[in-house]
């Protein structure tokens, strides 16, 4: 392992559940990142940058805060997906389908960190894991309560 390879760790996550509303619903919530604090508990705030760009951050159950610059990359009722920069850099995705009369959400994340939170990745890489699912607990609940207030 190099010396470059040494400063950052990358963390790779992927999931799939279901949320009983359309694809097309459930693409129009998660369209609207400015939206995220009134429905996902973790994300804190966000700032739009203009364009598709938008400062967002975030904070779990582990008292830290992550400062994130998302880039929309590709906006579709079957896909969402931005660039990641900040306090983690790579890319987040969700590939949304019909399925049983309501919708497949697949969740993928790759991304590495730098600085303190990749020394952080190396130590306590199973309590950020942990982090990252509570994390997403969040989405789920929040996006199935935002999509029957949207409907």
């Amino acid at each position: 392992m190099t010396a470059t390879e040494h400063r950052f760790h990358e963390h790779r996550f992927h999931e799939t559940w279901f949320v009983d509303a359309s694809p097309i619903d459930v693409a129009a919530v998660l369209d609207d990142l400015a939206a995220y604090p009134t429905w996902w508990p973790e994300v804190v705030a966000v700032a739009a940058l203009g364009g598709e760009s938008a400062r967002v951050l975030c904070r779990s159950r582990l008292p830290y805060v992550l400062d994130l610059v998302l880039i929309a990359t590709t906006r579709s009722t079957e896909r969402l997906q931005v660039e990641v920069d900040g306090d983690l850099v790579g890319w987040v995705r969700f590939d949304l389908s019909e399925e049983r009369g309501g919708t497949r959400v697949e969740f993928q994340q790759e991304v590495r960190t730098y600085g303190w939170l990749g020394l952080a990745s190396r130590l306590l890489r199973p309590a950020l894991h942990w982090n990252h699912h509570e994390m997403m607990r969040g989405c789920r609940e929040g996006l199935a309560g935002a999509v029957r207030v949207a409907a």
